[in-house]
């Protein structure tokens, strides 16, 4: 589909909403910030109540919520950030295989909370088609609560919300994903604030290490730090080993390993049994 007829398709469907009032979730990544370029275009077009909604919490990056600041800012958007402290659930801070359902349970709900009391009709979010592929608990807590997702909805994978962002000349076109910091954990790890920044800085490190724009995840096993990168810098790392494995090793890991098979979604999801990626 080319991306004129993605744009046109996206804002037919998202003017469905425009008079009943919208709210975006709003995570700083490319999906949602498309949602928000158009959501901003329609807005000078016919103004109409709307807001974006950022959750502030442990399984963020600081980095992410500055960067939502600084585009909501830019923009003029008016931004509402709420706080959740997702560890107060028990199957979020053991780490249950259905720790996003109750995580992201939590989470709109608290968006649906704010967005009502501001009378809007419509809460939104940037899930993605290729998102319905995926081990993805957290879609069953979407559709509960009946969050639109435009992109899934009218099948609009990441492939092609990237090539849009880019004619649309946003900056988070080629912005890799950042995933909650829990994804870093094996299931069963009992999650604590201290590890959440243990993962947090080391992949601080581990970015310094390569390029940017670079798609990496640090993945912890115990005291075991496993480091995902796409395989073509494996021999770059590996050439500065001790380096980076002295660096990693001040956050209190004990090993530090690549991983030869590199960079891919979800590496920690491969002990489950398969299962309709929707259910919990």
């Amino acid at each position: 589909m080319k991306t004129s007829l993605t744009k046109t398709i996206l804002l037919d469907c998202l003017r469905r909403h425009q008079s009943g009032g919208i709210a975006l979730a709003f995570s700083g990544g490319v999906d949602s910030t498309l949602l928000l370029a158009l959501l901003r275009e329609l807005q000078q077009e016919q103004p109409f109540p709307w807001l974006a909604l950022t959750m502030h919490s442990l399984f963020q990056a600081e980095s992410e919520l500055t960067r939502v600041r600084e585009l909501a800012r830019q923009w003029a958007v008016p931004l509402q950030i709420l706080s959740l402290d997702p560890l107060r659930l028990e199957p979020v801070q053991n780490n249950r295989p259905d720790r996003c359902y109750w995580c992201k349970r939590q989470i709109f709900e608290s968006f649906w909370e704010y967005a009502r009391s501001q009378g809007l009709q419509t809460l939104m979010d940037g899930t993605n088609a290729d998102d319905l592929l995926a081990y993805r608990p957290g879609l069953r807590a979407l559709r509960e609560l009946q969050v639109l997702s435009p992109l899934a909805e009218l099948g609009i994978d990441k492939k092609t919300v990237r090539a849009l962002a880019r004619e649309l000349g946003l900056e988070s076109a080629g912005k890799p994903s950042s995933p909650c910091l829990a994804t870093r954990f094996e299931y069963g790890t009992a999650l604590t604030a201290g590890l959440l920044q243990q993962i947090q800085k080391g992949e601080e490190i581990l970015r310094r290490f390569c390029p940017e724009g670079t798609d990496l995840r640090l993945r912890r096993h115990g005291d075991l730090a496993r480091i995902e990168v796409p395989p073509v810098l494996l021999p770059t790392l590996a050439g500065r080993h001790a380096e980076l494995s002295a660096a990693l090793k001040t956050l209190g890991f004990k090993y530090v390993t690549l991983d030869l098979e590199g960079f891919r979604s979800g590496s920690m999801d491969i002990t489950l049994s398969q299962k309709d990626p929707t259910e919990v």
